[in-house]
């Protein structure tokens, strides 16, 4: 288990991301994050994935996702690592428009450059 908290002084990372759901799907998509597994809310959790949110643009299958962890670098690659992730992973393809690439590696960070605390 990762522990949340940064190491003293050292600023959590906000971390903005695109995704692009089918159009055709978006309602799809959006029912399976109604009830999102157990194990998988864990293993983000566990992997340092913290205020996760993730936003959709009505109509265009455009997602923004934001979390805030330590090192997002490193919380992607631990997540990617666990077995949950896989099966999440696989079962979400069928929304993107590639489904043999997983959606966790069709992101698109954005850069952070303001922040008003």
């Amino acid at each position: 288990m990762h522990n949340d908290e940064p190491p003293t002084g050292t600023p959590r990372q906000r971390v903005c991301f695109t995704m692009n759901v089918r159009p055709d799907r978006i309602d799809d998509y959006l029912a399976a994050h109604e009830h999102v597994w157990p194990d998988m809310l864990d293993a983000l959790r566990e992997t340092g994935w913290s205020n996760y949110s993730l936003f959709m643009q009505p109509g265009t299958g455009l997602v923004v996702g934001y979390v805030e962890t330590d090192n997002f670098d490193r919380a992607h690659e631990l997540m990617a690592q666990t077995a949950v992730n896989s099966r999440w992973q696989a079962s979400m393809a069928q929304y993107f428009a590639d489904p043999t690439a997983g959606p966790d590696t069709t992101m698109s960070r954005l850069d952070h450059y303001f922040h008003l605390a």
